[in-house]
């Protein structure tokens, strides 16, 4: 009896971690709380977010993504292509591998690259927010300052204290208003 109450223990555990992605069940009730949250408790709410889009239940793609990642923050940036592109080609249902290369590609200046992999990251999690913002940056770099405002919005209106989609959203109103859009 025991060992049957431990097995089913650990299968629930084990299919709660194996979702430990942007599928994850705790990110219904996180963005419910961020639409909702002021400043302060949205920096918090965020920060689960991400760490709940940075994690997946394989050791492969979680060692890929850190890779990539501390690579990247060491501007190395051949050996975080290496690590993305094996992650996002070996795991291509785990969203955040697609956005870390996309702004990998967006540091190196291949927009329509990084155009491409932010559109993938948001098929399979239409409510990333840093995805958005990063489209709406990409678009802005490649002149196209309409629909730059659109993904900031879309941006806002998942994570409504976004610093960045706030700061270009105003920005570009501004330049609507005056006619320079």
């Amino acid at each position: 009896m025991r060992i049957a109450a431990l097995a089913s223990v650990l299968l629930v555990a084990s299919c709660w971690a194996a979702q430990a992605d942007q599928r994850d069940p705790r990110l219904g009730s996180l963005f419910a709380q961020l639409e909702k949250a002021d400043a302060v408790a949205a920096r918090a709410i965020e920060a689960r977010i991400w760490a709940i889009w940075g994690t997946i239940d394989d050791p492969e793609a979680q060692d890929l993504l850190e890779r990539g990642s501390v690579a990247m923050a060491n501007r190395d940036y051949a050996a975080a292509m290496t690590a993305f592109d094996a992650l996002t080609a070996r795991f291509p249902d785990f969203a955040e591998g697609w956005n870390r290369r996309a702004t990998l590609f967006w540091i190196l200046g291949d927009d329509e690259a990084a155009l491409r992999d932010i559109r993938r990251t948001l098929a399979l999690e239409p409510r990333h927010f840093g995805a958005l913002a990063s489209l709406g940056l990409v678009l802005l770099r490649l002149g196209r300052e309409e629909q730059a405002l659109r993904a900031f919005e879309a941006a806002l209106r998942i994570h409504p204290n976004s610093a960045v989609a706030r700061y270009h959203v105003a920005k570009l109103r501004e330049l609507a208003r005056e006619g320079a859009l």
